[in-house]
């Protein structure tokens, strides 16, 4: 007997064996792609195959003002029609705080469209009142606004203490997400040592004093990246800079869907 399109479906046990996959709008397991030039044919094919998927999409860095107008604002538009936050990235803000344009920074991505903030000190330094103020402007004009935590440069650790600290203060200027760097690379900066691998007793030291993690977006751009962190806080971490090509790579392992995570998803939906 022939079935429909609309009637087909896959068994729910095969679709999600981890069984504690969520469906948007989501506060845990959010992930966030870095989008830094995707013309407008390949975004739009990207969000037709994954925009299930998607939670947040960053435009890196600076790279914003050198679409065509017309062209950011599909972009945006198609991010808003999809469920998905979509904003600049934070070193955009940074230059703005060094011009002395914050506001209007703020104000002009706004009448863009954009429906988030990214507030960072990768390059720059920046007081803690100047922080908050920015994440409370950001609020009032209607953005949600996400943080960041760490340095750009090569070699940058995190200092746990001042991590800790920031992540309550961020969050108590009202930010929803606190963003551990890695850059779009994920090698040298952060948790991840020159070879992108994980420095395993920052992270040890790092989850040991955390009392939530729930509130932390881990940018992990590789692979193995993602898997640590996967089999270290479950399916449920918020993970960010991914390669829109990665999407639906990593939506298998959050699932159990591939070698990878296969057999932990697998325990930890048995467990439910």
């Amino acid at each position: 007997m022939n079935r429909t399109i609309t009637e087909l479906k896959w068994p729910a046990h095969l679709l999600d064996p981890s069984v504690c996959r969520l469906t948007k709008p989501r506060e845990l397991g959010q992930t966030m792609i870095i989008d830094k030039g995707l013309g407008l044919n390949a975004y739009s094919d990207l969000l037709e195959t994954a925009a299930n998927h998607i939670d947040m999409i960053k435009i890196g860095f600076g790279t914003a003002p050198l679409y065509p107008t017309n062209l950011l604002m599909q972009k945006i538009e198609l991010a808003k029609e999809n469920g998905i936050l979509i904003y600049p990235g934070g070193t955009f803000l940074e230059l703005a705080v060094i011009q002395n344009v914050a506001d209007e920074f703020i104000e002009t991505i706004t009448s863009f469209g954009f429906t988030g903030l990214e507030v960072s000190d990768g390059t720059i330094e920046m007081d803690r009142d100047t922080r908050s103020r920015l994440i409370k402007r950001g609020i009032d004009q209607g953005l949600q606004v996400n943080t960041e935590y760490g340095k750009k440069c090569w070699g940058s650790s995190i200092e746990i203490e001042t991590l800790l600290r920031t992540i309550e203060e961020d969050l108590e200027a009202g930010a929803s997400l606190v963003t551990i760097e890695a850059r779009e690379s994920g090698t040298g900066v952060g948790i991840f040592d020159g070879n992108g691998q994980c420095k395993e007793e920052d992270l040890k030291q790092i989850l040991s004093r955390l009392t939530n993690s729930d509130s932390l977006l881990w940018e992990a751009p590789l692979k193995d990246q993602q898997v640590k962190l996967l089999m270290e806080l479950g399916s449920t971490v918020n993970l960010g800079n991914i390669p829109p090509q990665e999407i639906i790579s990593l939506e298998a392992m959050r699932r159990g869907l591939r070698s990878d995570t296969l057999m932990m998803m697998q325990k930890r939906g048995n467990k439910e």
